[in-house]
């Protein structure tokens, strides 16, 4: 790949597909488990609940994004999922609130299984096309574009989401669903994959012999994670799986925490998490560039420890802070600042990993990044959960403060993954 290859107009189309993505899981995170309450689960169960989803995507997307390598059709490799999963997906997406108002559990469960299904079929493809599209050498750049849409996303999320949910809580929901599905037409109409991956017309791709060389580069992939002497890319994941259960723990419950410990309305903590959405939208194109200037794994481990910060201050703040008025303004201001340490860890993780591959590779290798975010959630929600059953949900800043920590320690053994100059 060229540095004339490089384009900002295309990253800027590419991000509506992470916009449209970022959209919908503040909104499916926020409300969901307030939405399971009615259900009378605690919240143990609802962790597990919210982790049901993610089982499906921790197999699928490895997979999927293995296989999108290995697909060959008129449109392209990646584009085929898009059009398959991001329609499936809104539709039951926006199906949420109307199970939860019929107060059928089993068939909101169903629907929320379907709902990450289909949002797993088409992630992995969606992403794996930031790297196809850009060289080395601008992957944390165009990596922090692709997150300043995200951040806008999630950002619509939580500011439009509030007077939405305030007026009906099935709007967000609705709303969300529409701008999602729009968001990845657009990527579909105006992203154009290398014609190397396209067939030519008349040409039949075998499917058996797709999926057979799917199974052996998915398998190839494990291997380099697992028994490679070098152990930059297994820590380099580990450290990804530490610090997404971190942050998955205090997203899941963090407006639970603000309702039911602080005393804070939910919509308001869903608030707060925007704030910390605002700030690292704003700083993740910076970011990239930070990235690309002073090193990757630099730049992580001091947006980290940015993080592990604002925790301690907020920890310190419930203690000394009784007014929850004044309590609320230090959370908007800690979580504001966090944000700024999230874009750096946040943008520069996932070109760390692809650069450790090759170009055929890179569907593979951001499905890897993908199992061990996902792993992530699978594990965060109910762990957490048990900690707040058991003891409280003061132990919520706690464990995620721990597993930040733990992220910094094992981000130190990484030595490859920075920038690649063509």
């Amino acid at each position: 790949m060229k540095k004339a290859d490089f384009s900002f107009k295309k990253l800027l189309l590419l991000g509506f597909g992470f916009f449209g993505i970022s959209l919908v899981w503040p909104l499916y995170n926020s409300y969901v488990p307030i939405f399971l309450k009615d259900f009378e689960l605690s919240s143990t169960l609802i962790g597990f609940v919210m982790t049901i989803d993610n089982i499906f995507a921790i197999i699928m997307l490895p997979l999927i994004g293995v296989l999108s390598d290995q697909t060959r059709t008129k449109l392209g490799r990646r584009m085929p999922y898009i059009l398959v999963g991001a329609p499936l997906a809104a539709m039951t997406f926006s199906l949420i609130p109307i199970t939860r108002a019929w107060h059928v559990l089993w068939l909101m469960m169903l629907n929320i299984i379907f709902m990450n299904f289909f949002m797993a079929l088409f992630r992995s493809p969606v992403i794996a096309l930031m790297p196809d599209i850009t060289p080395s050498e601008y992957r944390s750049q165009a990596n922090g574009v692709i997150n300043f849409m995200g951040g806008v996303g999630a950002l619509l999320a939580f500011f439009a989401g509030k007077p939405l949910y305030d007026k009906n809580p099935g709007l967000p929901f609705y709303v969300g669903a529409m701008i999602m599905l729009i968001a990845q037409l657009l990527v579909v109409l105006f992203i154009r994959e290398d014609e190397k991956y396209k067939v030519e017309t008349g040409e039949k791709v075998r499917f058996e012999n797709v999926y057979k060389k799917t199974i052996e580069e998915l398998k190839e992939n494990l291997k380099d994670v697992f028994t490679s002497k070098e152990k930059s890319l297994l820590m380099m994941l580990l450290s990804i799986l530490l610090w997404f259960i971190g942050y998955n723990a205090l997203e899941t419950f963090f407006t639970s925490y603000a309702k039911f410990q602080m005393g804070i309305k939910e919509s308001t903590g869903a608030l707060v998490l925007g704030f910390f959405s605002l700030t690292f939208m704003l700083f993740a194109i910076p970011a990239g560039f930070i990235g690309s200037r002073i090193g990757r794994k630099k730049t992580m481990t001091i947006g980290l420890s940015i993080v592990i910060a604002i925790l301690i201050g907020t920890i310190l703040s419930t203690k000394i802070i009784t007014d929850v008025g004044l309590l609320t303004k230090v959370f908007f201001a800690l979580f504001a600042i966090g944000g700024f340490g999230w874009a750096m860890v946040n943008v520069n993780s996932l070109p760390t990993i692809v650069d450790m591959t090759v170009e055929e590779k890179v569907g593979g290798y951001t499905g890897l990044y993908y199992f061990f975010s996902m792993a992530a959630n699978i594990i965060a929600p109910p762990l957490a959960g048990f900690f707040i059953d058991k003891i409280g949900y003061n132990t919520l800043i706690i464990l995620t403060l721990a597993f930040f920590v733990l992220a910094v320690l094992t981000l130190q053994f990484v030595k490859r993954g920075d920038v690649k100059v063509s």
